[in-house]
C-alpha cells in the first residue's frame, strides 16, 4: 500500500553511455541531476542508472544516487525499475528505491522500502516522485 509522500523532483539527463550491445538487449547508463524536496527538505539529487531495451519494448534498469541539502544534509539510494518507451518519446519508470542517511531530520528514511514514478522526455527532462511503501 502506498503510504506518505517522500519525496518530488525535476531536472535533466546529463549524460547518456553505451555499456554494451552484444545481444538483443542493448545496455544504456544515464546520468541526471535535479531540484528535489525530500521530507520537506530542499535537495540537489545526482543520480546515475543503466538500462537495458529489451526487444518487446520493455526496459529493465538498476541505479544509485546521491541527494545533498544546504545544511549538509546526505542521503544515498540504490533502486531497480522496470520502464516502457512513451508515444513522446521518453521512458516511463515505476519501481523500488531503498535510501539511507546519517541526518537525524531525515532518519525516517533509514530501513523503509519506497516505490517511484519517474519520467522522462524526448527533450530529456526528469520528473520523480516517491511514496514510502507500507
Amino acid at each position: 500500500m502506498l503510504g506518505d509522500l517522500i519525496s518530488e523532483g525535476q531536472g535533466k539527463v546529463t549524460a547518456y553511455r553505451v555499456l554494451s550491445t552484444e545481444g538483443q538487449d542493448p545496455k544504456v547508463e544515464v546520468s541526471f541531476r535535479s531540484a528535489t524536496k525530500l521530507l520537506g527538505v530542499d535537495m540537489n539529487e545526482m543520480g546515475t542508472y543503466w538500462s537495458v531495451a529489451r526487444a518487446d519494448g520493455t526496459m529493465y534498469g538498476e541505479g544509485q544516487g546521491v541527494m545533498m541539502g544546504r545544511d549538509g544534509d546526505l542521503v544515498s539510494w540504490v533502486g531497480q525499475g522496470a520502464g516502457r518507451f512513451n508515444a513522446g518519446g521518453g521512458v516511463s519508470w515505476r519501481g523500488a528505491i531503498y535510501l539511507r542517511t546519517a541526518s537525524p531530520k531525515l532518519a525516517r528514511l533509514n530501513g523503509i522500502a519506497a516505490v517511484f514514478e519517474y519520467e522522462t522526455d524526448a527533450s530529456d527532462n526528469t520528473k520523480a516522485t516517491v511514496w514510502e511503501w507500507k
